[in-house]
């Protein structure tokens, strides 16, 4: 069974052989300037970290501390989002840098780098938005599609998705040990006992490095870089948290069920991706900032390819969209993040919750296939 659209099976495979293309011709274009673009957002990341830390030793001056807390957030959000997240995801490997490669790097995350790769790489991008089977539809915690049943518990959604917000990269290494599995009997407990205790030894470093040892460096300055270190941390977990709702939730995306991705071709894949992502629309600096995530059709469409890629590759996504009469999901920030936050809040109530008119549905009503 396939995910059900207006287009024929054959129109299906022709998409998929298009963006099968697409890749193709991408991943033979990889070259010098894309390995020139990753350099130096490392390097500028690394700038931007040792001169917000040097500068928050100075931070019994208020200016000092601004300037420093700043800097420090933008480089935790650079490595996060742009560099960690991608380097994560193969996206650099073909360069053979021992340095900048999935299977060396660890990032300045909660999250230990081996256990976010199984459940984002392998399971949200496998089987992204299936009900049952994708765990990032909510998160264990959200409703954020009507077919998901109601819990009286739903109700504090908006509530607790802004405690998750603030504490998002301690929430995402919770939920990478996945114990709501062990408690179901899914997965075996001693498996289950050791990635704990290697979020757990992940967790311990984050916090000796942000709230011992660098605030102890500061000498008298210790309370005003422990304040920048924590604000730094809780705005970059803000910012990633919008960003990633905003492509997997907002008004445009819909969910699916197992039984249609039962014999899922690639192409069917490749549509069930379109389907179930959204773009946020902005300036460069936007993409850069959000890890390119803002492109999200695109990089659940080719995860491995490099993100600096993904700006040229969209218009030509969107074109395909527009010839086989698809919609391609795309708004700015503030509209993205409007809908998200309206959608969790539709949700909190019981049943299957629609939109006021004039709002898109949740789940956009898409024709049956035609055979």
């Amino acid at each position: 069974m396939a995910v059900p659209t207006s287009l024929s099976a054959g129109e299906i495979e022709e998409l998929g052989e298009e963006l099968d293309r697409l890749r193709a011709e991408f991943l033979a274009s990889r070259g010098e300037d894309d390995a020139r673009y990753i350099r130096r957002v490392i390097t500028a990341q690394r700038g931007l970290e040792a001169g917000g830390r040097m500068m928050m030793f100075a931070s019994l001056l208020p200016p000092a501390w601004l300037a420093g807390t700043a800097m420090l957030t933008l480089a935790k959000i650079l490595e996060n989002m742009e560099i960690g997240h991608n380097v994560l995801h193969g996206q650099w490997d073909w360069m053979c840098d021992p340095h900048i490669n999935s299977t060396t790097w660890e990032w300045d995350f909660a999250s230990p780098a081996a256990q976010w790769k199984y459940t984002h790489n392998y399971i949200h991008h496998t089987y992204t938005n299936v009900l049952g089977r994708d765990r990032d539809v909510g998160y264990g915690l959200l409703r954020v599609a009507p077919e998901q049943p109601w819990r009286p518990v739903h109700l504090a959604q908006p509530l607790y998705n802004l405690a998750l917000a603030v504490v998002f990269e301690w929430g995402i290494a919770l939920y990478d040990v996945e114990i709501d599995r062990t408690w179901r009997r899914e997965k075996p407990l001693d498996e289950t006992l050791n990635h704990l205790g290697d979020a757990l030894r992940k967790a311990a470093r984050q916090g000796r490095k942000d709230y011992v040892i660098f605030p102890l460096l500061a000498g008298p300055a210790f309370l005003p870089v422990l304040a920048g270190n924590l604000t730094a941390n809780v705005a970059r977990n803000i910012w990633a948290h919008t960003v990633i709702f905003c492509g997997h939730f907002p008004s445009g995306t819909r969910t699916f069920t197992e039984e249609e991705i039962e014999g899922e071709s690639r192409a069917e894949w490749y549509l069930r991706q379109l389907l179930g992502s959204a773009n946020i629309s902005g300036p460069a600096a936007l993409h850069l900032l959000s890890g390119n995530l803002s492109h999200q059709i695109e990089h659940h469409l080719f995860p491995d390819l490099p993100s600096n890629r993904y700006a040229q590759i969209a218009p030509r996504v969107r074109a395909l969209c527009e010839r086989f009469g698809l919609p391609y999901a795309t708004g700015s920030l503030p509209r993205q993040t409007a809908s998200v936050w309206g959608r969790i809040l539709r949700l909190a109530l019981p049943g299957p919750v629609r939109p006021a008119t004039g709002e898109a549905s949740p789940e956009p009503v898409i024709p049956a296939r035609v055979p």
